[in-house]
This record gives structure tokens, sequence and C-alpha cells, in this order.
């Protein structure tokens, strides 16, 4: 071989070597991709997913299924221009999922946090809409607030002003109605013996202008209904539908589903609204593969999951549990019009 071929040989594997070396490289961007999806209604790790006890319960033929998007942190380029040139993945910079100086740890802990705030709200609103009542606990006493001296950790709020309180939304809404220094009639539980008691509201640390008592609350099924979740590794709190949803599911004599294998997302408050999530394309995508044939939308997210529906999945759009409990009676009916993407 000649000189020259041979350095065109040594280049030629250089240029492969350093190639191969640049494509391992770390880049700063991590790749959202279809997630696992958990039935809500069925099992998760070989137990119930939801666990209601103190009432009868029912058991569904077909699925309710809560989504999920995968997380890929810290890829090579190569994975990255793959996950790039793939439509069901998403390449995106990491500073916009673990913003600078907070660590991965605060992340994790905060989407933990979410995920269990969902679950409580998918009780409170799945509850309201059965007619179920809850039980309001007093969890904590700012001190200098109004109620300091007066209520306590563990005390259960019945009634204000003699009108039963159903939610911890509706005894602050009922506070904020007044002007800060007016009187408050309070019925609590402690120890077994029902006090009631007069209570001049304070001014809330917010806002002087709005009158507050000062209490932190607790919301919980009131004895002897308990509701309890076996899912604990996944963040977020875009899972609040679905699990409202399986809770009434349980609940009510009726199978929501009909047989069918829906999926869906949304966040929801404790007075049933559906709010937008993340990742909705990675969602109809995880949801589909998993085998739904329906997927719950919320609806601030319907204008994105048009453009990007898999083929055999069906939008359904909804605004708040109502809604969706709506559109699924007619989805097992086969009979009037669903609201759609």
């Amino acid at each position: 071989m000649s000189s020259r071929g041979a350095t065109l040989v040594v280049g030629a594997v250089l240029l492969v070597v350093f190639a191969g070396l640049v494509v391992k490289l770390p880049v700063p961007y991590v790749v959202e991709g279809p997630g696992p999806t958990v039935n809500t209604v069925g099992n998760y790790n070989g137990k119930p997913a939801i666990t209601v006890s103190g009432r009868q319960t029912s058991r569904s033929t077909g699925h309710l299924n809560l989504t999920t998007v995968s997380l890929n942190d810290r890829i090579d380029l190569l994975t990255g221009i793959k996950s790039w040139l793939d439509r069901d993945y998403a390449v995106i910079p990491r500073e916009e999922i673990f913003p600078p100086g907070r660590s991965t740890t605060q992340i994790d802990k905060e989407n933990a946090q979410d995920f269990k705030t969902s679950q409580s709200s998918a009780q409170v609103a799945a509850l309201h809409e059965l007619g179920y009542p809850l039980r309001i606990t007093v969890t904590e006493v700012l001190p200098d607030a109004a109620a300091h001296g007066t209520l306590r950790g563990g005390d259960v709020i019945t009634s204000i002003d003699g009108k039963p309180v159903t939610s911890a939304t509706s005894l602050v809404t009922q506070v904020r109605a007044r002007e800060p220094g007016d009187p408050v009639v309070l019925s609590y539980l402690r120890a077994g013996q029902t006090t009631t008691v007069t209570i001049n509201t304070g001014k809330s640390k917010t806002d002087a202008k709005v009158a507050a008592l000062g209490v932190l609350f607790d919301q919980q099924p009131a004895p002897p209904l308990r509701i309890s979740f076996d899912i604990n590794d996944i963040g977020g709190p875009s899972a609040g539908l679905m699990f409202s949803l399986g809770i009434i599911d349980l609940l009510s004599p009726a199978d929501l589903t009909g047989g069918r294998f829906i999926a869906g997302t949304g966040t929801i408050d404790d007075d049933g609204k559906v709010g937008p999530i993340g990742g909705i394309h990675q969602k109809l995508v995880g949801a589909r593969g998993a085998g739904a044939t329906v997927f719950l939308t919320p609806a601030d997210n319907c204008a994105e999951a048009v453009q990007l529906v898999p083929k055999g999945l069906r939008l359904v759009k909804v605004s708040t549990l109502h809604d969706a409990l709506s559109s699924l009676s007619k989805v097992r009916s086969g009979s009037g019009a669903l609201p759609s993407c």
C-alpha cells in the first residue's frame, strides 16, 4: 500500500473513532417518551391501585388507566439525535425539567407531593360528586391566629353558622365572605363531644382585606369510609381525574367503563375542575400502545392533542369530573354526541 493510501486508511479510522467518541458525549437535554399506564380500577404491582373499605364496592370489567411520561436523563448525543428523529419522543433542555439551583432530589420530592395532593383532591371531588360527607379536621392553628386558644389540632369542624361543613373549600369560602373582625359561629367535635363557639375572624397573612381563622385543615372521607392508594412511584398531579373516576367506579354499582379500555389524564381540584397537563403527546402514545380506544382529554390540552392523536384512539374533551362521567355514560350506551377535541 502506498504511503498516501496508508494515510487515508489511518485518517478514516481516526475519524470513525472520533465520531464514535463524539456521539457518546453527554448533552444537556432530557428525553420524554411514552410512559407506563396504570388501571385505577385494577391492580398495580399485585395489589389494588385503589382500596375502598367501609362501604360496599363493585368491580369493573374494563380499564380506567392513568397515563405517564417516561424521562431519560443525562443522555448522550446519539440518543438525543435518535429521539429527536422519533416523533413519539420529545428532546427538552435539561434546565426546563431541572432548573439550576434545584437538585434532582428536590424536584422528585415536589413531584411526589404533587402526586399525593392529587390523590387528596381526587377523593374530595369524587365524594362530592357522589354526595358522600367529608371529615374536616384541624391540623394546625397558627400562632396569633383568630382561632388560637379556641381550636386545636384534631378538632373536627362540623358546622359554620349552623350550616354543615361539607369540605375545607366550603369552610374557607364562607369565612372569606366576611370582613376581618366579623364573628363566625363554629361547631366542632373534640374527644366525642360537640362544642359551639363564636370566633371573631382575623386578617389573612397574605391579604389584610380578607377574613381568616388562621387554621390549617385536612379533609378525609367520613368514617367508616376509607380510601387508600397503593401507587407510590409516580410523580406529578396529572393523575387526579383518573383517580376520581376510579373511586367513583368502585363506589358505584354501575361499571363506568362498560368493559371498554379507557385512559386519560388531567389535574383535578376539590371542586372537580379538570386542568391541563404536560406531555400530552407521549401520554396519547402510551395509552394507545396499552390498548386504550378512548382518551379523556383536558379541554386546555385539546388543541395540541388533536394534532397528535394516534390512529384508533378517540379523544373526548373534559372540563370537569361531571363532564367525564357524562361522557362515559354516552360511551357505555353508544348513543349521544360526545364532546370531542
